[in-house]
């Protein structure tokens, strides 16, 4: 794939994670205070999965090819890190956008399209129960968030 075409689609999943984000109610979240998500503030980890998540590793979270290459979160070896799986959505990986909570005094289109610390231990520990995955272990909101503090 080209660089453009790379940039494009990784440009096209942040609108689309920003459009869903941002067109939803303004409900606050517990943790990191002032940051709106709408609908998905006290969502759980499937509710972030199947609006987010799902739109690239597939509903079945078998990953995917084609403009990228998406990773299958079933039977994936590196989720048996529940802190692995943080960085990655902390912080983004090749054409994955980074999901990190955004300070408050950042521009708002750029902080609605974050997710929250518990939005994103909610979907680390629902993807590592799920699709076939049996990890017993899980990651709370407070973890996450002393990964980018």
């Amino acid at each position: 794939m080209m660089k453009s075409q790379a940039a494009t689609c990784r440009l096209g999943l942040s609108l689309v994670a920003w459009m869903f984000v941002a067109g939803a109610a303004g409900a606050q979240s517990s943790d990191n205070a002032g940051h709106n998500a709408g609908r998905l503030a006290a969502a759980d980890g499937e509710a972030v999965f199947r609006n987010i998540c799902q739109g690239c590793h597939m509903p079945d979270a078998r990953g995917a090819q084609g403009a990228g290459a998406y990773p299958a979160l079933t039977g994936n070896p590196r989720l048996a890190s529940p802190q692995y799986m943080a960085a990655v959505i902390l912080h983004g990986r090749r054409d994955m956008p980074a999901f990190k909570p955004a300070p408050e005094n950042e521009d708002r289109f750029l902080r609605d399209a974050k997710l929250t610390d518990a939005q994103i231990a909610g979907v680390i520990n629902y993807v590592r129960t799920h699709f076939g995955n049996q990890y017993t272990d899980s990651i709370s909101a407070d973890e996450v968030a002393a990964m980018h503090r």
